[in-house]
């Protein structure tokens, strides 16, 4: 299950304070391992040593929570961040949303968008000014019949067994597609989450003129977390989100983790 080792990047920015609460939250469900990291670029002592004073300050923030604390040199955060977590097999990258976006929403910055496009690790991108709950309410899925979502609805069915909660499979109507085949498509999922592991998945169809017309029709209960899966066109144990994905990340109200394809 993800979440066994989890590294948040960490700037002393709300982007960054955001992503170190929500990365903690997740380690005390899962028990798992957290470590801190600050990238900073190639011959910058001063920057080396703002990195230090950055963890430093995220120390404070974390209080009694154990965590490991890494700065590293890189020419890109996101390249940082990714080659930290295979380092020390990490399999939850966490980051903020980039500074001036909207509230609530997620804003993808140059970090994020290296990892939506390159990371070889499951990827978790929180709203702005976020605020974590005691738990996981429920996981959702956002579904299109295709291979990568089939395995994510297997991957996730397991996950929210284990954790105990509940899992939603949704599916956006754009009016541009056959209603029925779309429902039919989701009946299929939830008989595959059922089949796996027992578990009884919610569906809904979310319709709109949109993505976010879509999305904001639908119900987010309090500690939701939203999980797509890579594009068919990601290179194997990489993230690569699609169009649609991008655009339902953007729209999310809640924190959203993307697999890499062929996650496991």
């Amino acid at each position: 299950m993800i979440g066994e080792h989890v590294i948040v990047g960490y700037t002393n920015a709300p982007g960054g304070r955001d992503a170190l609460a929500l990365a903690a939250a997740i380690t005390r469900v899962t028990g798992g391992e957290l470590t801190v990291a600050t990238i900073y670029p190639p011959g910058s002592p001063g920057l080396a040593v703002e990195a230090q004073a950055n963890l430093a300050h995220a120390a404070e923030e974390l209080g009694s929570i154990p965590a490991g604390y890494l700065t590293y040199e890189s020419r890109g955060t996101g390249r940082g961040l990714s080659v930290l977590a295979s380092r020390i097999r990490a399999d939850l990258i966490v980051v903020g949303s980039a500074e001036g976006g909207r509230h609530g929403r997620i804003t993808i910055g140059a970090t994020s968008n290296h990892l939506l496009h390159l990371s070889s690790e499951a990827v978790m991108l929180v709203p702005a000014q976020y605020v974590p709950v005691d738990g996981p309410g429920r996981l959702t899925l956002a579904y299109v019949h295709r291979p990568q979502c089939d395995e994510a609805v297997e991957r996730m069915a397991q996950a929210a067994l284990a954790l105990g909660i509940p899992l939603r499979l949704i599916t956006l109507d754009l009016r541009t597609d056959d209603p029925g085949k779309l429902r039919d498509d989701l009946a299929l999922a939830v008989r595959l989450a059922w089949e796996t592991t027992g578990i009884e998945a919610e569906s809904e169809v979310a319709e709109g003129h949109d993505v976010a017309a879509a999305l904001a029709d639908v119900e987010w209960l309090p500690g939701e977390l939203l999980v797509c899966a890579a594009s068919e066109d990601a290179q194997p144990h990489r993230v690569f989100l699609g169009e649609l994905a991008m655009k339902a990340l953007r729209a999310s109200p809640c924190p959203v983790i993307v697999l890499p394809r062929g996650f496991a």
